[in-house]
């Protein structure tokens, strides 16, 4: 019943966002896009105090890094070569695209910030337990404002019918099989981990802002911790896939970014694979952005 009432707060807020778009003051709603991008940071600096708190209720923190690192491998490649075969079994050859410098830098700068805050969010933690007090954020609640401002995010993207069809669809379905053969592969070299929390962790698709919450409030700290860890980890991977072989690969580097691939990697998709593939990002991202939170909730509760 928790599980359901998570799921229900996750995709109410949502829901909320998505349908007050255009009915809220302008004023307002300008706000909420200025507030959007930097929101992240915010939950960002929230879990690393949470973080914080965890490593020192656990033995030894280098686990943490090296399963999440591991888990990321593994289920980013699982995508990626799951959307490969997929689309090489129905008669797809590899594309071609190009490739900017200038972006990469850009993007691996944002990939930087985020690390930034969740260093800020740590030293602060830290700093305060030098002075024996612990700092209370709900980054529940946080993720909700968050869920919420997506909402609105999303009534505002673009969306055609025409984009829905199986072939496109294809790419978040190997996205979701692929992250699964991932967590199952990775289960012959993990033995601390179950293989049905390895299968949870694989279905946060990027989403680092959500699952390590999620896990967090459904199973303990240091699952929340490897979740976190681990979709940051996919995220740096979406970016290295897509300037590497998406240009050759642009659907299969669409897969392995997963849920990021609706908003993070988008330029980098409209850069490195063209124009054509924007519909397979979006209407990918979409998918796995909405499923996430449920797949992750139920699979933690179960």
């Amino acid at each position: 019943m928790q599980s359901l009432w998570l799921i229900f707060q996750l995709l109410f807020c949502l829901f909320i966002g998505f349908m007050l778009a255009r009915r809220l003051p302008q004023w307002l709603e300008s706000i909420a896009f200025k507030i959007l991008p930097y929101f992240t940071y915010i939950l960002l600096i929230a879990i690393a105090i949470e973080f914080s708190q965890t490593i020192h209720s656990i033995a030894n923190p280098s686990i943490i890094l090296s399963n999440a690192l591991i888990i990321s491998i593994a289920t980013s490649i699982g995508a990626f070569l799951c959307c490969y075969l997929l689309f090489k079994g129905i008669g797809y050859q590899p594309s071609q695209g190009k490739v900017s410098v200038a972006l990469l830098t850009k993007s691996l700068l944002n990939i930087s910030y985020a690390f930034l805050a969740l260093a800020a969010g740590y030293g602060l933690a830290e700093l305060f337990n030098l002075f024996h007090y612990t700092l209370h954020i709900s980054t529940w609640n946080l993720l909700l404002i968050f869920m919420f401002l997506i909402g609105l995010d999303l009534a505002y993207s673009p969306r055609d019918r025409s984009w829905l069809n199986w072939k496109i669809l294809l790419v978040p379905i190997a996205c979701i099989i692929g992250s699964i053969l991932g967590a199952i592969f990775v289960s012959f070299f993990i033995q601390s981990i179950s293989l049905k929390d390895l299968i949870m962790l694989s279905q946060g698709y990027g989403f680092y802002s959500m699952t390590g919450i999620v896990v967090t409030e459904l199973k303990n700290a240091q699952l929340g911790s490897i979740a976190l860890m681990n979709d940051l980890f996919r995220e740096i991977f979406a970016i290295v896939f897509m300037y590497l072989i998406g240009w050759r690969y642009p659907r299969s580097a669409i897969s392995s970014a997963g849920a990021t691939a609706m908003d993070v990697t988008l330029p980098m998709v409209k850069q490195a694979c063209g124009n054509a593939f924007i519909p397979h990002a979006m209407v990918s991202g979409f998918v796995l952005s909405v499923l996430a939170p449920i797949a992750v909730s139920i699979l933690a509760a179960l």
